[in-house]
């Protein structure tokens, strides 16, 4: 069905949008969020230590070297860096902290589980165990 030139588009745009929404559905039962970049975002462009950007980079071209800091960047890896920063650049400004209202981490923690967990429920009003007298 991809090969039918009237169909290509639609069929590949469908498949695209339900793995973006699976995803986001993930993550959002993980406690993460999905932030989508512009897709003319220039990620292998950027040079990712000193932000400066050239001008053409061909898709046969796989590694560079910046201009004005003179690192050495593979393509790939360089843009994946570029993605998370920006990525994060966008969730920053979104204002959406690390924390949540109740002062929990919005992140889920990674790793081995505490076992002196601390809820984030205030209690209404101090209470004072009673002491009961052996006698």
């Amino acid at each position: 069905m991809v090969r039918n030139h009237k169909l290509a588009a639609s069929i590949s745009d469908t498949g695209w949008g339900a793995f973006v929404n699976f995803l986001s559905c993930k993550l959002e039962r993980s406690g993460g969020k999905l932030i989508e970049i512009n897709r003319w975002f220039p990620s292998s462009k950027l040079c990712s230590d000193c932000h400066y950007q050239i001008n053409e980079l061909p898709l046969d071209i796989r590694t560079w070297t910046c201009p004005s800091c003179g690192t050495h960047h593979d393509r790939d890896g360089n843009a994946a860096m570029n993605i998370r920063a920006e990525g994060i650049r966008m969730l920053s400004s979104s204002g959406t902290g690390e924390a949540n209202a109740n002062g929990e981490d919005v992140r889920p923690i990674r790793g081995r589980k505490s076992k002196m967990r601390h809820s984030s429920v205030k209690l209404e009003a101090h209470t004072i165990p009673s002491r009961v007298g052996v006698g």
